[in-house]
Parts: structure tokens; C-alpha cells; sequence
């Protein structure tokens, strides 16, 4: 087994600092992509593209299948789109997208974080993901008309691409900040990101909302809305790349396929290793089980609030806006939090604040905006913090030398249990039809994180792999 000691963060307070201030803007740069891209515009600009498609194959054959009142089985048949001889539903492509983009990540990122363990190249990787995923997006700007294909490519290759980024990212976080300074810097980083996130949607939002007044069309809108995501992702990396050291010391060659390799050997590595850090794997499962929960909340909170609660587009609208910005407020409080009683407590704390928030969700009367806005303040308040202090808590277990590989676990893991959550949501709203008892029921993943993050001996967990310890966990 391969073992080699781990980045060491800058003895210096003040080059320590720095470092860190500039780390904390990739999260800025890089969460207008799962702002604006994911949640916001791509879904239903690149579904309504594909139903363009669909409708235009079929004009021929009589009235636009798209909004006949037949049954849904021959209305799906007639929406179809295809690629590569496969036939699917244009409602459906969307989740196609992201399906194929995790199991590509899956694949791609375990390989990505052992080379990037391996070399010295991690900030460089960094940035040709940055930058490679930040022009996808922009080059979206010419996705018009039917052109589906187009558009789901360019949104493929941001998704894998931002993903890549991700991971190389988070590996950051033990080289420039040591174990009593990784909860109040990850929560910064994850307040700066919704902060930056919420920013450029708001921008994007009056453009939007006034594109009769701009004299532009609502399709011409939201493709200025893509390359202004794009163009933020890029411009705002170039402050993380310029300010990031490199604290990898090399392993052996570093250059040609010498480094590729031997990333594959890293991977074999640690694989074998993972098995001597139940703990560490035991912290991963529980968080993935929760997390679910978290994803799973921010994902259909617009469904919910859009069927349940009969809100029209300008209220959700307006909630994600709330979201975004509070979730700022909610992640500064984490990280002074968990200074104070530590990540494990602090964390535990905010599971149960979820349980509350969903209890009120399920309370809010239809047609009540201000208690729904209520709600997304609370989850505002819940969200970055929860996901800034498992970064950070994460991080200290992670055997030295081994963050990039590790974190890839963190990120496609995460991925690879996303769906759980929207199929219990679905599945208890088709049975009990009403999603209020679907939303309450997304509580059993926040309770069962807890139990089972009680159960984790952190300090032991971050002994076994030998960082040092902070002074609180």
C-alpha cells in the first residue's frame, strides 16, 4: 500500500488567509451553474426545445401531438424525440440528462481525483474543468428552435465537467486551512456560494421577467441567461486560480501517461485502504442518507408549492430567491456555531431543525404565500450550514494524501443515492394523493442521519487515519 503525507497548509497566518479568501470564490463562481442552469432555466427551456422537436416530427401526421386530449399513452408515443435510434418521451429528457451524467461521473471522477493526488497539476485541473464546463454553458446561447441535441450535449458536458471541478475543490480545503479553522472556512465557502448564486439569479431574473420591455423574446431571455452563467462560472475562477498554492509534493514522475497511470495505481490503493477506515465509511453512508433528504427538499420544494399549494411561477420564483440569500445567513451561523460547540453537535442540531421545517411545510394553508416564504427561510437557514460542516467534518477524515480520491467518493456517492428521495416523494403522493404527507415523510431521512451520526465517534474516526485532532468535533 502506497502512503504518503498529506498537504500541509501554509505556516504563515497572513498567506494562510489569503489562500482561503480565495478559495472561497470558486463557490461564488461556480453555484450559478446549479442555480440558474439546473434548478432554474435548463429543465424546462431544454424540455420545451425537445417538445418543439417533437411536435415539428409529427406535424405531417395531423395536429400538434403535444396538446391532444388522447390518452397519455398515445400522447407520450406522439411527444416522442429520439437519438442514437432510441425513442423516449421529450418530458423525460431532462432526467435522461442527469442519469447518464452521474453514471459518466461515477466512472470519470475517482479517476480524475487519483491523478490530481498524484501530481501537482490539481489547480490546473481545476481550472480545465472550470473553464471547459463554463464555456459549455455559454455556447448554450445558440440552443434554440428544436436543436435539442445541441443543448444536451453543452449541458452534459457542464454537468461532468462542474462535477470534476467539485471534487478537485473541496480536496482544497485540508491544504489551506488546519483542523480547528475547516468548519468556519467551509461555511464561509458554502455562504459566499449561495450568496454569489443568488446574485447572479436575481440579475438574470430582471432580465428575464423584462424581456418585453428589453424588446426581446422570452427565448432569447433565457439564452442570455446561459452564457451569462457561463461567463460568471469563468471570469470569477480566475480569483481561486491566481491565489491557490500548491502544497502536493510529487510522488514520483509527473508528467505524459506516466501520471495517469500511476493514478490508476492510487485508485487500487485506496480502494484497499478504504476498508481500514470503517469509520470514515460509516460518516459517508450517513451522510449520504441525509443529504438525500437535503437535495431531495431544495428539488421538489417548486412541485410542492406549484400542485399542493397552488402558487403561481412568480412566488416560487421569489422563494428560491429567499432560499439562496438567507441560506447565506444560515451557513455564516453554522460555521460561529460549530466554533463554539463543534461540527458533530452543530450538525446534529441543524437535522433536527429540518425535521421542524418539513412539520411547518406541512402545515402551510394553499394560496398562503407568506407562509410559504416563512418556510423557505427556515430551510434557508438550515441548508448551507448542514452541507458546509459535512464538508469540513468530512475533510478530517480523509487519510492525508488521499483528499481528491476521497472527496470523489463524497461527490458521486451523493449522486448515486439522489434518487431515493423523489421516489418516496412520488411514491406517497400517488398513493395518499396529496404531497403533503409526501413532504413530511422526507423527515424520516433527517431522523435516521441523526441517530446514526450519534452513533459515529468522530474524534476516534479522525485518530484512525492520522490528522490531527481539532480541538472540537
Amino acid at each position: 500500500m502506497t502512503v504518503h503525507d498529506g498537504p500541509k497548509p501554509a505556516s504563515d497566518p497572513a498567506a494562510r488567509r489569503r489562500e482561503q479568501r480565495g478559495w472561497y470564490w470558486y463557490d461564488w463562481a461556480n453555484q450559478t451553474f446549479n442555480t440558474s442552469v439546473t434548478t432554474v432555466f435548463g429543465a424546462l427551456y431544454l424540455t420545451a426545445v425537445a417538445k418543439s422537436d417533437a411536435t415539428a416530427n409529427v406535424a405531417l401526421n395531423g395536429p400538434n401531438p403535444c396538446t391532444t386530449d388522447q390518452g397519455v399513452e398515445n400522447s407520450l408515443q406522439r411527444c416522442d424525440v429520439g437519438i442514437f435510434g432510441l425513442q423516449f418521451p421529450a418530458g423525460s429528457l431532462w432526467g435522461y440528462l442527469l442519469s447518464v451524467a452521474t453514471v459518466v461521473q461515477v466512472i470519470l471522477l475517482p479517476i480524475i481525483g487519483a491523478i490530481a493526488d498524484r501530481s501537482q497539476y490539481k489547480k490546473w485541473m481545476l481550472g480545465g474543468f472550470a473553464f471547459t464546463g463554463a464555456t459549455a454553458i455559454a455556447l448554450m446561447v445558440f440552443v434554440s428552435g428544436d436543436n435539442w441535441q445541441l443543448g444536451a450535449a453543452l449541458f452534459m458536458i457542464g454537468e461532468i465537467s462542474w462535477g470534476s471541478s467539485i471534487v478537485l475543490y473541496y480536496s482544497f480545503l485540508p491544504e489551506i486551512a488546519g483542523p480547528n479553522e475547516r468548519d468556519r472556512v467551509s461555511a464561509r465557502g458554502w455562504a459566499v456560494g449561495y450568496l454569489g448564486g443568488g446574485t447572479a439569479l436575481a440579475l438574470q431574473l430582471v432580465l428575464y421577467l423584462n424581456h418585453d420591455a428589453l424588446g426581446m423574446t422570452e427565448e432569447f431571455a433565457v439564452r442570455m441567461c446561459f452564457l451569462s452563467s457561463g461567463v460568471w462560472w469563468a471570469a470569477f475562477a480566475i480569483i481561486p486560480l491566481r491565489r491557490l498554492g500548491r502544497h502536493q509534493a510529487p510522488h514520483g514522475r509527473e508528467h505524459g501517461a506516466s501520471v495517469i497511470t500511476a493514478g490508476f495505481v492510487e485508485i487500487k490503493d485506496t480502494i484497499k485502504q478504504a476498508k481500514t477506515f470503517p469509520l470514515t465509511l460509516a460518516f459517508l453512508g450517513t451522510y449520504l442518507i441525509y443529504t438525500d433528504g437535503i437535495s431531495t427538499v431544495a428539488n421538489v420544494s417548486a412541485q410542492y408549492g406549484s400542485e399542493e399549494l397552488k402558487f403561481e411561477n412568480e412566488v416560487l420564483i421569489v422563494t428560491i430567491l429567499v432560499i439562496q440569500f438567507v441560506a447565506y445567513v444560515g451557513a455564516m451561523i453554522h460555521g460561529a456555531l460549530a466554533q463554539r460547540f463543534g461540527a458533530k453537535r452543530t450538525i446534529l442540531g441543524s437535522l433536527l431543525g429540518w425535521v421542524c421545517v418539513l412539520g411547518a411545510a406541512f402545515f402551510v394553508a394553499a394560496g398562503q404565500p407568506l407562509q410559504f416564504y416563512a418556510v423557505a427561510v427556515g430551510i434557508g437557514l438550515v441548508l448551507g450550514g448542514t452541507n458546509a460542516l459535512s464538508r469540513s467534518l468530512y475533510s478530517q477524515m480523509v487519510p492525508p494524501g488521499k483528499e481528491a480520491q476521497y472527496f470523489s467518493l463524497y461527490q458521486i456517492s451523493e449522486k448515486g443515492t439522489s434518487w431515493l428521495g423523489p421516489l418516496l416523494f412520488a411514491g406517497i403522493g400517488q398513493a395518499t394523493g396529496s404531497f403533503r404527507y409526501a413532504i413530511i415523510a422526507l423527515a424520516a431521512f433527517f431522523i435516521v442521519g441523526f441517530v446514526l451520526l450519534t452513533m459515529i465517534p468522530v474524534r476516534r474516526a479522525i485518530k484512525a487515519v492520522g490528522n490531527p485532532e481539532p480541538g472540537l468535533v
